[in-house]
């Protein structure tokens, strides 16, 4: 599925729920995009620094989910941006978040603003693979742990005491990718 333009949405909520204040904000402006495909554990995030004001939407996370997934998540950083650029307020999901996204919520049905979102997080293949020694069972890992041994083994060979001698192995994974 192609990804959805995100400046007519934003606009469209902009004039519904912000006053179109969002889209006139200067120095810096409020930049819009998609991620590049590496935002996999949250959806949607703003920020601002030096120069910067952005809000960046998870590509993984919400091109597979409804459009209503998409449009509470844009509007959910739009709120941030309102409260931060024109409340200038510093807060997360504070007082004056909260009663933004009451107001909205109360204004419209197409969709529901909410402070944490309950989407599907897409599971990363492990990249490794743990193997004993001894018994050859082969564990799947995402990450390499130095001193790690089969437990069925040190109990069966060694009291349970660990035993250098069933230490795990790793080596990559098939369905993994390792970086």
């Amino acid at each position: 599925m192609p990804l959805e333009p995100l400046l007519p949405l934003f606009h469209r909520l902009d004039r519904e729920h912000f006053e179109a204040r969002l889209g006139a904000l200067a120095d810096p402006p409020l930049s819009l995009r998609w991620s590049d495909g590496r935002m996999t554990r949250t959806a949607g995030l703003y920020r601002r620094g030096p120069g910067l004001c952005e809000i960046v939407l998870s590509r993984p996370l919400l091109v597979p989910l409804p459009r209503e997934a998409l449009l509470s998540t844009l509007c959910h950083e739009m709120i941030h941006a309102w409260v931060d650029r024109v409340l200038r307020v510093r807060e997360s999901h504070g007082p004056g978040f909260r009663a933004c996204l009451e107001r909205i919520n109360a204004a419209q049905q197409g969709f529901c603003v909410s402070v944490r979102h309950r989407y599907p997080l897409p599971q990363r293949p492990a990249a490794w693979l743990a193997r004993c020694p001894g018994c050859g069972t082969a564990v799947p890992c995402r990450r390499r742990r130095a001193g790690l041994a089969c437990r069925a083994c040190c109990e069966r060979h060694n009291g349970g005491v660990w035993d250098a001698r069933f230490t795990l192995r790793f080596e990559p994974s098939p369905e993994g990718t390792v970086g």
